[in-house]
């Protein structure tokens, strides 16, 4: 397997990624009626505004199973996304009036969309998003997704980076911690983790 930069072919191959990884580390699949909404939020605005924090782990064959997607500043990107990204999606996905479903959760987060704190984004103004296939965990690949964002973040001029991790996957966030992340705030559905570069 090889880490590299994102293709725009990479596209749907990160929204399936995002989709089976989607339910707290789990396989989210058949979760939602609309398969694209989890990309749609968490994969697509990353690819479309700063493709060049995408990183792809490739099979060795040219086909996806992770990826760390990355925002340099949280508060310009947040901005960026509702010029250029959340309008097409509200007008396709109209505000659910009574959420019912999996499905109207997520589009509801579409048309209010989690802000950041200017009191995280002060000491950590970057955030990402990282998911690998099964197959690809637990050999080393995601701590090296992780740095080679983070050096392209340096890079950029960032001094810390912080992310979402689900309450519920303890996996993810014991990973998160042998990497040097560390809780910033707890959530009833989420930790805030974040780590200085």
């Amino acid at each position: 397997m090889e880490i590299r930069a994102f293709r725009p072919a990479d596209e749907p191959a990160l929204y399936e990624i995002c989709l089976r990884t989607g339910d707290a580390g789990e396989d989210a699949t058949g979760k939602y009626a609309d398969p694209k909404l989890l990309g749609h939020l968490y994969v697509g605005p990353y690819l479309a505004l700063e493709p060049e924090l995408a990183f792809v782990l490739d099979d060795g064959g040219g086909t996806p199973v992770g990826y760390v997607l990355g925002a340099l500043d949280t508060e310009r990107f947040e901005a960026a996304c509702e010029l250029s990204w959340w309008p097409e999606l509200r007008r396709r996905y109209p505000a659910p009036a009574r959420p019912r479903t999996a499905d109207d959760q997520l589009i509801l987060q579409l048309h209010h969309p989690f802000r950041q704190s200017r009191e995280i984004t002060a000491r950590y103004p970057s955030h990402l998003h990282i998911d690998l296939l099964p197959a690809a965990q637990g050999r080393g690949y995601g701590r090296a997704l992780l740095e080679r964002l983070f050096e392209a973040l340096r890079a950029g001029g960032s001094p810390g980076v912080h992310l979402g991790v689900s309450s519920r996957n303890q996996r993810a966030i014991g990973f998160y911690r042998r990497v040097g992340f560390e809780e910033l705030a707890s959530f009833p559905t989420h930790l805030l983790m974040g780590r200085s570069l």
